[in-house]
């Protein structure tokens, strides 16, 4: 999934024509894009040391702790964040912090002052299962190239040598993609090969039917 904001949407159009060519789910856009990152602070010594002198070290150690993306919002939307340490009431404004922004895992990020771009990358069980069948179909078309059948003909598939492969295989049709007539459990074919489809090892098989 992609998750943009910007200053206006895009039409579905244009928005087909992205998630076709970068093979993501769909495109949100939205307004907050800090669901997707986390933030880390530090005591800005040159504010700070002048203000709380020796209580610098246990405001830097309260920082480590903190929820960086509810410290960010307090500072953002009150301009300043109040808390306690040995005893004393610190008030903390941004220019007090220095601010590490990282993405939050899986996320990758990228923008400037108009638009941020972020690439959800975490894989669910159903995304892994469609990437199993995209390689499954993949190399079943460049064995029909290989052992030179027409673009027209009809194939029997088969498959031997890796439970989950056949398990993706029984779950997902793929005899539309590949013009199958036939999936088939087992050690067959005109022309065979072995493959290696995201660590898992099978032998393939295809004939003209």
């Amino acid at each position: 999934m992609m998750y943009v904001k910007a200053e206006k949407e895009l039409p579905e159009m244009y928005r087909d024509i992205i998630t076709d060519e970068l093979n993501v789910k769909g495109i949100t856009f939205t307004d907050d894009v800090e669901a997707f990152t986390t933030y880390t602070f530090k005591p800005q010594l040159r504010t700070l040391g002048k203000k709380y002198g020796k209580l610098v070290p246990a405001i830097g150690a309260y920082l480590k702790e903190v929820d960086g993306s509810a410290f960010m919002a307090t500072l953002r939307a009150d301009g300043k964040a109040t808390f306690t340490v040995e005893g004393e009431e610190v008030v903390l404004e941004m220019d007090d912090v220095l601010v590490d922004t990282a993405e939050k895992d899986g996320f990758v990020s990228s923008g400037d002052n108009t638009l941020t771009v972020v690439l959800d990358g975490n894989l669910t069980p159903e995304l892994v299962e469609e990437g199993f069948v995209r390689e499954i179909v993949s190399k079943v078309q460049t064995m029909r190239k290989e052992a030179d059948f027409n673009v027209t003909d009809r194939i029997r598939v088969y498959h031997d040598g890796n439970a989950k492969i056949a398990e993706v295989l029984a779950a997902n049709d793929i005899s539309a993609d590949v013009l199958a007539a036939e999936v088939v459990a087992g050690k067959g074919g005109e022309y065979t090969k072995e493959w290696n489809i995201n660590g898992e090892k099978v032998t393939l098989g295809v004939e003209r039917v």
